[in-house]
């Protein structure tokens, strides 16, 4: 299995197809001030497998600061199996809404996904104060 897309947006929606909504898609956070509490986020994940990989998959996602110190951990399972027109390939669109997040420093954070045990992608954000806005 892999994970084909991932972003970091400010909503996002799955309608009934598994068609994806997005809205507001970004890398970067501006705030005034240290710990900073962002209101709202959407982690959004798109995982890709072939039919012969159905079954039970662990996932895990970290937040880890800049010091590399984990801050968030989510752990969880998914069970892949075969819709109508699957094509050789099942997408499992995931949204995992992130509220009330708090960033203790500006720097570097990242977004760490395991699939199996293995680390499939690491998703950049970058937390900046105002005396760094000028040059953002």
């Amino acid at each position: 299995m892999e994970v084909d897309l991932a972003l970091l947006a400010d909503a996002a929606t799955i309608d009934g197809s598994g068609k994806l909504n997005i809205l507001g898609i970004f890398d970067r956070i501006g705030t005034m001030s240290f710990p900073a509490r962002h209101p709202r986020m959407v982690l959004i994940l798109r995982f890709s497998a072939p039919l012969n990989e159905t079954g039970r998959h662990e996932i895990g996602i970290t937040l880890k600061g800049p010091d590399g110190v984990e801050l968030v951990r989510v752990d969880g399972e998914m069970h892949l199996s075969p819709g109508p027109g699957s094509g050789g390939m099942i997408r499992v669109p995931h949204l995992l809404n992130l509220d009330g997040l708090v960033f203790p420093r500006p720097g570097p954070y990242a977004f760490d996904v395991r699939v199996d045990g293995e680390h499939h992608v690491s998703l950049s954000l970058t937390v900046y104060g105002p005396e760094a806005s000028a040059e953002a």
